[in-house]
């Protein structure tokens, strides 16, 4: 490999890369406010100057020159420390007294480098430049008086969230960021701005004024708003849950989150379970946890086997759902079922239920099929892998699906699903076109697999995986994309139902069965329970408390210890940051008492000893942090597909669950993006 010399000392470095990346990997410290690793070079700043030999007598930009065989660099010369100084004053010039009022203070690019970089003085008395604000929606709040023009945020809204709404206007001192025509900025990834801008010129709406960075207890975490796993850092005062921020992980969300998974968290405090219930004379009345566990235990005593169901929701921890089928396991209750939403989802075939691309892995495609999924509203963290395979490797997107803009072109075969027994028998002309790509992918929506035909739709597309060559030594192109962060986990213990979702609806309405215990499930037509006795088990007084007989307040996903497994099969834990309100518990523990009740002993009492049971009965949920590659059952043979289309994503991507839907802030993103007409959008 070429070298060259950083500060005297030689360093390798691989052809095409610049200077500020060679110094990056070579532990060398260089100052920058426009450059990022994952945007473009724009070179705006300057402040990332460096002295180069050979070359002209005078600093150069490190971000925008190219590493070259002998080059000589040197970051810390007093003609760089000029420099530096230089900058740090002209970027000082119109930038405001703000630090004490400011929501970036205390984690601001610009303090910290100018500190370390500046001189301490300005030599310039003229009045400041004023910008007016402008208004950039519900979650950003812009002070632009005090942008230094990095232009970051306008690289990342055009390159990363494919929503080219942001750009600059004017020149000079008069050049202004802002949204054309001050529309909102409309992008369910528009928060990352806030992370990615150096000065406090883009803040966060929601916590505009609410705490300090040093007040906060920070704890690592995993979000569960959607099925991507996104890790995240859950900073808290107190009780309260004061901001969600993302967490690097280069493998599942690099360092972005959606706007969902970053402000829905003020719902965690709103409409909260605090205390059990038990409805008598058709009222709920507050009782004592253990009052409303052992009322719980009389009524599953009471029953049959038959005559039980349990089902799992969108957010219910990997623990949870296995003690919960430890338990019906021992009352003898064999309808437990985690695919609510009447997916056809194959119990034991678990390449047949993940992605096994990875999501890391969507970024080598070249030709990708979207089979009955919007991934911009799904996952909206697999889109932007999805976009970055077309913007760097020109991949050919396909779908058969509804259509919907996804920030990227897309060749639409049409709504008929039908399209893919044609694929499948080679008889349409993208059978050859997958067969010929290098590295084909298929995607297919959660969604295309809840209706009568799913089975139908997912064994055919088996077959479209294994005949054009998909799946092969080295790669499998056959994904599975799911929108509820519990689906793999409840797979992966077996909380499912020979006869799925459809064989328990049926029996609820013979009234075979007529007790259901609701494990944390509110995205349900509660009607299908016709007049059965509801125990539930939840955070939120949403539909399933409003349908339940007995309820017992659980644990949110930042209040307990838990695992789950992302659409990838990747197990993850998330780690309790603030005690659950008022008698509420951890899941588990309910599970365990309620049990207990029962006179079924469990054989674990604590989180460690369950987490033991599960990992010896599941060895795929023993290994955490890491892509498990499933080994691939082939599909017995296609079947013929008559369903008219799939149907469309819930189209409001803000409030899709109990949390969520309780949040203010979420509610207001709804107002603005969903229900607002395009005149109204505005402003």
């Amino acid at each position: 490999m070429p070298t060259l010399k950083i500060d005297g000392i030689e360093t390798e470095f691989t052809p095409g890369e610049s200077l500020i990346q060679v110094c990056d990997r070579a532990g060398v410290e260089i100052p920058r406010f426009c450059y990022h690793d994952r945007l473009k070079i724009a070179g705006n700043c300057r402040m990332c100057l460096v002295e180069v030999k050979p070359g002209p007598p005078k600093p150069q930009a490190s971000c925008a020159l190219p590493a070259a065989e002998n080059m000589e660099v040197f970051t810390n010369t007093p003609m760089v420390k000029k420099a530096r100084e230089g900058v740090m004053e002209f970027l000082l010039i119109n930038h405001p007294l703000d630090c004490p009022i400011c929501d970036q203070a205390g984690e601001c690019d610009l303090q910290d480098q100018a500190l370390y970089y500046g001189n301490g003085e300005s030599r310039y008395n003229e009045h400041k430049r004023a910008v007016e604000d402008k208004y950039m929606g519900p979650i950003i709040k812009p002070h632009m008086t005090r942008c230094i023009h990095c232009t970051r945020c306008v690289r990342f809204a055009d390159e990363v969230a494919g929503v080219p709404e942001l750009g600059a206007v004017g020149r000079g001192e008069h050049m202004e960021i802002a949204t054309y025509g001050e529309k909102a900025f409309a992008s369910e990834l528009s928060g990352n701005v806030i992370d990615l801008c150096p000065v406090g010129a883009l803040t966060s709406k929601p916590y505009a004024f609410k705490g300090r960075p040093w007040e906060l207890t920070k704890t690592e975490s995993i979000d569960v708003m959607d099925a991507v796993g996104s890790n995240i850092r859950i900073d808290s005062r107190g009780a309260a849950v004061m901001r969600i921020l993302p967490r690097l992980n280069e493998e599942v969300n690099e360092e972005w989150l959606s706007d969902k998974s970053r402000y829905a968290c003020d719902g965690l405090k709103n409409q909260r379970l605090d205390r059990a219930y038990i409805r008598r004379n058709g009222k709920l009345q507050a009782v004592s946890v253990q009052e409303a566990i052992a009322e719980a235990a009389e009524q599953l005593a009471a029953r049959k086997p038959e005559q039980i169901a349990a089902l799992a929701g969108n957010q219910a921890c990997t623990e949870s759902m296995f003690a919960l089928k430890q338990l019906c396991d021992q009352l003898g209750v064999k309808a437990t079922e985690c695919r609510t939403d009447g997916a056809a989802l194959p119990a034991g075939d678990r390449s047949g239920y993940i992605m096994n691309t990875g999501i890391a892995g969507l970024e080598q495609a070249d030709v990708v099929l979207l089979v009955g999924t919007n991934p911009r509203i799904e996952a909206p963290l697999v889109n932007t892998r999805i976009r970055k395979a077309y913007l760097r490797g020109g991949a050919e997107i396909f779908r058969i699906g509804d259509a919907a803009d996804l920030t990227y072109p897309v060749s639409d075969l049409g709504n008929t699903p039908s399209l893919l027994n044609e694929i499948a028998s080679g008889k349409h002309a993208l059978s050859a076109r997958l067969k010929n790509a290098k590295n084909p992918v298929l995607i297919l929506g959660s969604e295309a697999l809840a209706n009568e035909q799913g089975e139908a739709v997912l064994a055919t597309c088996k077959v479209i995986a294994e005949s054009a060559g998909l799946v092969r030594e080295g790669w499998n192109g056959f994904n599975v994309l799911h929108s509820a962060a519990a689906r793999v986990g409840g797979m992966d213990v077996g909380f499912t139902y020979d006869t799925g979702m459809l064989g328990i609806v049926k029996s609820l309405e013979s009234k075979k069965t007529n007790l259901v215990y609701l494990l944390g499930i509110d995205e349900l037509d509660m009607k299908l329970l016709g007049d059965a006795f509801v125990i539930y088990q939840g955070h939120h007084g949403d539909a399933g408390a409003h349908r339940a007989d007995i309820i017992l307040p659980g644990a949110a996903y930042t209040e307990k210890d838990a695992t789950y497994v992302n659409t990838e099969g990747r197990v993850q834990r998330a780690y309790r940051a603030v005690m659950p309100p008022g008698e509420a518990r951890e899941d588990w523990a309910l599970i365990a008492d309620l049990a207990a009740s029962l006179k079924k002993p469990q054989g674990w009492s604590d989180i460690a000893a369950l987490r033991g049971a599960m990992a010896k009965a599941h060895p795929v949920l023993a290994r955490r942090d890491e892509l498990q590659h499933a080994p691939w059952q082939k599909s017995v043979s296609t079947v013929n597909i008559t369903l008219k289309h799939f149907d469309a994503a819930n189209a409001n991507f803000y409030q899709t669950c109990a949390i969520s839907r309780a949040s203010a802030t979420m509610a207001e993103c709804t107002k603005s993006f969903v229900h607002a007409s395009p005149k109204t959008k505005a402003a």
